[in-house]
């Protein structure tokens, strides 16, 4: 176990440098969002003093290893990156979630039970969707197809640790809004970025273990 986590934190450590540079790729309004694309993975890890991002995603990452296994490294990689390019974009860009799919689905695969995942991936995009269509001013579909990364994922360990992620994510971000609130940093009409939210509502579920 000690290695796995030593894993978990060496590949945290080493993809905080590379979130931070392909972050910085991503624009809120892209005017060609095929060659932003490319000009953000293609860029080369920044390490820079504070190492904050490198702290951040080793912590994450080896926090859910330790707690829920290696199969789960990869969703915490990418998710990692969605939180930080949604936060500074309020986008998460298809480039990153629609082929996360298919890796996903294999690093899952180990665990044994893929099948309940796709289908919890499905039943969580299928509930972000009608939220979406309810009221799309307050959640994009980059929130929907982020779903169904999220639901795969934490459904694999049960359905009870699928219901704790979809409520998590909602709870936090209900949170911050509060907080928006209470510090007058914003109003009932202030939109922030959901993705993290949800993000940390399943990394937090993963570390509850199996």
């Amino acid at each position: 176990m000690g290695l796995v986590v030593a894993v978990g934190v060496v590949a945290g450590l080493l993809w905080g440098g590379y979130v931070r540079a392909m972050a910085a790729g991503f624009e809120v309004e892209p005017v060609d969002r095929k060659a932003e694309a490319k000009r953000a993975l293609l860029r080369w890890p920044r390490y820079r003093w504070p190492p904050s991002y490198e702290v951040a995603c080793a912590l994450v990452c080896g926090l859910v290893v330790w707690r829920a296994g290696l199969p789960y490294l990869f969703f915490t990689l990418v998710g990692t990156a969605l939180a930080v390019i949604d936060w500074r974009t309020t986008r998460l860009p298809d480039v990153l979630t629609l082929p996360a799919y298919p890796i996903l689905a294999l690093t899952l695969v180990p665990t044994g039970e893929l099948a309940q995942g796709v289908l919890g991936g499905v039943a969580l995009v299928f509930l972000y969707g009608v939220l979406w269509f309810i009221k799309p001013s307050d959640m994009g579909l980059g929130d929907v197809k982020l779903a169904g990364l999220i639901g795969m994922a934490v459904a694999t360990l049960g359905w009870e640790h699928w219901v704790a992620a979809a409520l998590g994510g909602q709870l936090l971000g209900a949170a911050y809004a509060v907080w928006l609130l209470v510090t007058k940093r914003g109003g009932r009409d202030t939109q922030f970025p959901f993705g993290p939210f949800m993000l940390f509502g399943a990394f937090g579920t993963l570390c509850l273990g199996s």
